[in-house]
């Protein structure tokens, strides 16, 4: 009789893996199998999955909340199924509820079948999303620079005076620390604004 283990995952460690937690923990044998992440799915190279693959073993099930958190694009998706098909490890994705049934010994290669297909469609559409989500951005970041506007940090301004003490200072009528007190700056950051506002004289 194999284990039932239970990963989940997500890209970041300020978001939260109740709700994935909630999903799979009724499905598994023990709590203490189910793997975590808090790590992108660019690649598998995660703590997490890295020590759950080496605890399974052929005839264990696999449950995740739903198919993405294997990876972020098909093909590495489509790489660890086949991994686990081949280890005798079968995978049971909550969302897609073909690939919870189970079915009479002998006919496992139709639920393969279905399975192949949905996995195929679903990591297909998943990854346009995705690609889609990237092409807007790149396309809302194209627009705002057309518009002159800003991304990222706000552009500090410069503190009214400023143009009077730097002359000050190039003129060595005042010192880089009597120039920093004057306008209430740090030194990194003076430095910083020095190089910018060199940059536009």
């Amino acid at each position: 009789m194999g284990i039932n283990f239970g990963y989940i995952r997500v890209s970041s460690t300020s978001q939260n893996l109740d709700r994935q937690y909630e999903a799979v923990k009724g499905f598994v044998t023990d709590e203490k199998y189910i793997y975590s992440d808090k790590a992108s799915g660019k690649d598998m190279e995660r703590e997490g999955f890295q020590n759950m693959l080496k605890a399974m073993r052929s005839g264990d099930t696999l449950y995740i909340k739903s198919i993405d958190r294997l990876g972020r694009n098909k093909q590495q998706i489509k790489d660890y199924l086949e991994y686990f098909k081949k280890e005798g490890i079968r995978v049971k994705i909550i969302d897609l509820p073909t690939t919870m049934q189970e079915v009479p010994e002998g006919q496992e290669w139709v639920i393969d079948m279905i399975n192949n297909i949905i996995i195929e469609v679903y990591t297909s559409i998943a990854q346009q999303e995705r690609e889609t989500i990237k092409q807007r951005q790149a396309e809302g970041i194209a627009v705002a620079k057309t518009k002159g506007k800003h991304l990222g940090r706000p552009i500090m301004e410069l503190p009214k005076e400023w143009t009077k003490l730097y002359k000050q200072w190039k003129a060595g009528e005042i010192t880089a620390v009597a120039f920093m007190d004057a306008i209430g700056m740090k030194k990194a950051t003076f430095y910083k604004k020095v190089k910018e506002y060199e940059a536009t004289l």
